[in-house]
């Protein structure tokens, strides 16, 4: 870009040291420098703007797209210190990690649907399983592995002979009350569990590593004061993990 700038001024004053006739050619290396110095500006104003985002203050849109699978999670905690919090807001579908008061993580979530309500109020995260698997939902499938009947519950659907009972992986399992926690699952854009917290799986495992057993929890119904604007109004969740669990997950 400099060079380009650099050789369209050689050519101006080129011209206009031999007198050229008309002043064709020094007006249209002037248009040319005009044009250039203004694409380059926005360039610059775009990067700054990206930059200094209090929303995005490492990386850019781009790749945070391409990292969580969505316009609106994102992590920058890496180099926060503070006792951890976690609010969760049914209403806006958002997972929000506080460290010593301040956001550093923002996610998008499925909670509970209706009739498997996700509950409101003041928790602690009680149990860590990383590789938590749920004893409740999953598939029965038979000796071969093959499901035979997904999405089931143990305590309602009875099971077919000759097969056994699969339980549903929740990775990153937080465990916060009774059966309800925080995991990666499947996130169709809406609360579609029996009662959990899905995640993106990138998201689920940031969480995951910061936060200790006893961290508080906050399950809102509405906006607190304290939460910023969202960054975009546009929301795409396709969440990078392969991991379709059945509607719900204790």
């Amino acid at each position: 870009m400099r060079t380009y700038i650099v050789d369209a001024l050689n050519k101006l004053f080129d011209a206009a040291f031999h007198g050229t006739s008309k002043g064709k050619v020094v007006l249209q290396t002037l248009d040319k420098i005009l044009l250039v110095c203004t694409v380059f500006l926005a360039g610059c104003a775009a990067e700054r703007e990206s930059a200094t985002s209090p929303f995005f203050p490492t990386r850019n849109l781009a790749q945070r797209s391409e990292e969580y699978g969505d316009e609106i999670s994102y992590w920058d905690g890496a180099a926060s210190r503070g006792a951890p919090r976690i609010v969760i807001d049914l209403e806006q579908q958002r997972a929000y990690f506080y460290k010593g008061g301040k956001i550093v993580g923002i996610s998008v979530v499925s909670t509970g649907r209706e009739g498997y309500d996700t509950p409101s109020g003041e928790f602690r995260i009680t149990q860590k399983d990383l590789t938590h698997v749920s004893s409740i939902y999953g598939d029965y499938v038979d000796r071969n592995g093959q499901v035979v009947m997904e999405n089931v519950d143990v305590t309602q659907d009875p099971r077919p002979h000759g097969t056994v009972f699969r339980g549903a992986p929740m990775p990153y399992f937080l465990r916060i009350n009774g059966g309800i926690g925080m995991h990666a699952g499947y996130l169709p854009g809406y609360p579609a569990s029996h009662g959990c917290i899905r995640m993106p799986k990138e998201m689920a495992a940031h969480f995951f590593q910061n936060a200790a057993i006893g961290t508080p929890v906050a399950i809102r119904q509405e906006q607190p004061q304290d939460y910023p604007p969202t960054p975009l109004v546009g929301e795409r969740y396709s969440p990078l993990t392969s991991i379709r669990e059945p509607q719900g997950r204790f």
